[in-house]
């Protein structure tokens, strides 16, 4: 029988973007069923109440994706949860909320290179959020952070589908884990993922001050907009540390099987074990 993992999204987060796909990449998997529910951008405590429309899947597993996990919207999704297996998935500030979480028995997964966008209205269109997006997620994927994502959600699946009581996961994905993750063969290639990573972890040092500190706007402005070529130049290198992998004909790649088993493989033209 499969396992249904019923997933919340609260506001946006790069990796919530396009979670329920790294568990599915090619929508062939027999082992899992997943429904999503989201309140679009906005994460209030009133909005958590779209949580209670998953009540109807019965899902074995819940994931809680939003920016800071600590706030008063998120953490009311969660607790409608409170009985069942709960992950996690948010941004560096919600480390604000891991005691709480650890005492409540949630796992947690917090990405720390997932930054805060530049949310002011003087320099955020739909067309600059959608480039800002599309960069951390490339910063994500090829450092090897979405990786330790999906890996940490399938062990938990298949805790779930042994009939144990699952071990859920507790991380903080820090670039070193990131690399790691990454299987990167090139030192080349290494470093230019750790300069990657690296980098879009401080663009949130210059979000946060530019949506929340300056209140001149000829101040601010420059602040988000200098975050966001920060956020592209990372997007850049990580591109730049696969291409060198692809040359070297080492890219790692984990696909799913059917079964949801994780398979892999290290050369282009070879089949995954």
């Amino acid at each position: 029988m499969a396992v249904k993992v019923g997933i919340v999204k609260m506001g946006a987060i790069g990796t919530s973007l396009l979670l329920e796909y790294l568990l599915d990449e090619r929508a062939d998997r027999e082992d899992i069923s997943v429904r999503i529910v989201s309140s679009g951008a906005k994460m209030q405590p009133e909005e958590a109440e779209v949580a209670q429309k998953l009540k109807e899947f019965n899902p074995d597993l819940i994931i809680v994706a939003s920016p800071n996990a600590a706030l008063p919207g998120p953490k009311a999704a969660r607790e409608i949860f409170e009985k069942k297996p709960v992950i996690v998935i948010s941004d560096a500030p919600a480390k604000k909320a891991k005691d709480e979480l650890e005492q409540k028995g949630f796992g947690y997964i917090f990405v720390n290179a997932d930054s805060m966008i530049g949310a002011r209205r003087e320099f955020l269109d739909p067309t600059e959020m959608s480039l800002f997006n599309a960069d951390v997620v490339k910063v994500l994927a090829a450092t090897g952070a979405f990786r330790i994502v999906q890996e940490a959600i399938d062990k938990v699946i298949e805790d779930i589908k042994a009939g144990k009581k699952p071990e859920l996961p507790k991380i903080t994905i820090t670039a070193e884990m990131a690399i790691e993750a990454g299987k990167f063969t090139n030192p080349y290639a290494k470093v230019k993922a750790l300069a990657a990573y690296y980098i879009a972890e401080k663009v949130a040092d210059l979000t946060v001050r530019g949506c929340f500190v300056e209140k001149d706007w000829t101040k601010y402005v420059p602040l988000v907009a200098a975050a966001h070529e920060m956020m592209r130049i990372a997007a850049m290198l990580a591109d730049e540390a696969r291409e060198i992998e692809k040359g070297a004909d080492g890219v790692y790649r984990n696909p799913h099987a059917r079964d949801g088993r994780i398979l892999s493989k290290s050369k282009l033209i070879e089949k995954p074990q």
